[in-house]
């Protein structure tokens, strides 16, 4: 068997779709993580694509787990709706 003792990520990557799943996986929590918040703060869609000053549709995609085209400006205008603010780094490969 060809993947015998390899990890997960090097299976992935010989797949060709390992920066597809690791962005799939980062979206997926980041929109967990933004839900988690507004259902802690008690924040509706509606309210939320409000403050967010766009429409309910974007955010909708925001929060659609495998939906990674999103921009760093709509994270950012959600994390600041949640008092929170934006990290994103580059890590060793």
């Amino acid at each position: 068997m060809k993947h015998i003792g390899s990890d997960f990520d090097a299976f992935l990557e010989s797949e060709g779709i390992l920066e597809e799943a690791t962005a799939v996986a980062v979206k997926r929590v980041i929109a967990w993580q933004i839900e988690q918040e507004m259902k802690a703060r008690k924040i509706t869609k509606t309210s939320m694509a409000s403050r967010m000053h766009t429409s309910r549709a974007a955010l909708n995609r925001l929060l659609d787990e495998t939906d990674t085209s999103l921009t760093l400006t709509t994270l950012a205008s959600a994390a600041a709706v949640l008092g929170k603010r934006l990290s994103i780094n580059l890590l060793e490969a």
